[in-house]
């Protein structure tokens, strides 16, 4: 999986966001997006994951030209390659832990979900409404159901910013471990530690 990205221009509302950006990411790495607020941190995140769109400059990802791809060929991608990590990001409140990591009715016994539900430290959480959940348990859902799901290009908008200490390591640790295993993983964050154990570095001030 490669990501290649060729002078891309956004402008929403009259506003130019950022213009002619440029760069590669690679199968296996974490990539942030810093940047103070407002710099276009979450609109690149949302570009690079076709859900903004550009005006100028291409995204090819696999060497496809995705900013051509039809409604139909980007809903195949973020059904069949694509997770997205946000806060209350995709979150069927009325729905239990379990089907918001898997998107179907599911056992409470099944042991993929109970051992996803460890890692991301939910164990034993499967059956509770996504509804009772903290904003910082939502974002370790959008992790969980990445990692059910084997993504291979995961977007996250800053997931530790609603964490404690301990669980911002246990998310730092999920993520860097989601890229070992092949994964490209693009993060916009404010969190230098989190920025500190990225392979690579976008900063949007700089654009």
């Amino acid at each position: 999986m490669e990501i290649r990205v060729n002078n891309i221009t956004v402008t929403i509302s009259g506003k130019k966001i950022f213009s002619d950006i440029s760069f590669v990411i690679k199968t296996g790495e974490m990539v942030a997006i810093t940047g103070k607020s407002g710099c276009g941190k979450t609109t690149l995140l949302n570009t690079l994951g076709l859900i903004q769109s550009t005006d100028t400059g291409e995204i090819f990802i696999d060497t496809k030209n995705a900013t051509k791809w039809s409604d139909k060929q980007k809903t195949k991608f973020w059904h069949e390659n694509a997770a997205f990590i946000y806060q209350d990001y995709g979150i069927i409140e009325d729905e239990n832990v379990a089907y918001n990591i898997t998107l179907n009715k599911v056992t409470a016994k099944n042991k993929e979900v109970k051992e996803i539900l460890q890692k991301v430290g939910l164990d034993g959480r499967e059956k509770d409404l996504a509804i009772v959940l903290s904003g910082g348990e939502k974002q370790r859902i959008g992790i969980a159901r990445a990692i059910f799901k084997k993504a291979s290009i995961i977007y996250a908008d800053e997931p530790t910013a609603s964490l404690d200490a301990n669980n911002r390591e246990l998310v730092m640790a999920l993520l860097h471990q989601c890229a070992k295993q092949g994964a490209i993983v693009i993060l916009a964050t404010h969190d230098e530690r989190l920025v500190q154990v990225c392979d690579k570095v976008i900063n949007m001030e700089c654009f």
